[in-house]
């Protein structure tokens, strides 16, 4: 079974190097970053599963850190790691999306607890979904392949069926065009880039809707002020949904 990654933002050398001891010693796979900038590269690469964050950090302090990664990595567990211990400091932590935190100094099984804890009742890692289906037929993104019922197959490009893929892995929830850049291609949000998302969509739509003869926003669905999400007609197997209500123009 693989281990969980969990990303250690600390500026502090000796502290880092205690805490990845820590984690490494209990089962888990640390990953370093020694300030702000490098640690919310690291914490948006695939895989990670946990946050570990000084609120301290040279280049980006830790809150900006924080309210980042929340714009694209909404569910991602942060764990917010503070000398202060001033009670304002650690509620503003909690409200801008932290999921816990701890005080220092603290102790290794302190830590190991609060992490072992955050992890437990963290939401699932989405599972890649293969597979999708409509009354009108079935869209292949194994093969990045639309299949009608009749007619001949529809490919895809590698970016539509990405796009798509991780709109199925989170079926319920609306995906930002922040998110969809940071989980896809790396990418941080600038406008011109975000407006790419939107292009990739019509291109998506419009096969959708010449191969499958359906309304294209049945299958990817606009979230009002919030991004896109896969559409409540949509079955994909083996993941239980609520389906978001779709909208106008994001």
């Amino acid at each position: 079974m693989a281990r969980s990654k969990v990303v250690v933002i600390e500026d502090d050398l000796p502290i880092r190097q205690g805490i990845a001891a820590t984690l490494r010693a209990a089962g888990y796979e640390p990953v370093e970053a020694a300030d702000g900038e490098a640690g919310l590269n690291a914490a948006r690469r695939p895989g990670i599963d946990l946050v570990l964050l000084d609120l301290q950090l040279p280049k980006i302090d830790g809150m900006d850190v924080l309210r980042r990664l929340r714009q694209t990595h909404p569910t991602l567990p942060v764990i917010i790691l503070t000398a202060r211990s001033v009670e304002d400091d650690r509620v503003a932590g909690l409200r801008a999306g932290a999921d816990d935190y701890v005080v220092k100094p603290f102790s290794t099984k302190e830590l190991t607890a609060r992490v072992e804890a955050v992890l437990r009742r963290s939401p699932e890692r989405p599972e890649s979904v293969t597979a999708l289906s409509i009354a009108t037929g079935t869209i292949d993104l194994a093969r990045r392949e639309i299949l009608p019922q009749s007619g001949n197959p529809q490919p895809l490009s590698e970016t539509e069926a990405a796009v798509l893929g991780h709109l199925a892995a989170n079926p319920g929830r609306a995906i930002s065009r922040d998110e969809l850049l940071a989980r896809l291609w790396g990418l941080t949000s600038v406008s011109v880039e975000t407006r790419t998302i939107d292009m990739h969509v019509a291109r998506l739509r419009a096969k959708l809707s010449a191969a499958l003869a359906c309304d294209p926003e049945a299958v990817v669905a606009t979230v009002r002020g919030k991004g896109y999400a896969l559409a409540a007609g949509v079955d994909t197997p083996g993941h239980p949904r609520k389906s978001p209500k779709p909208g106008g123009s994001p």
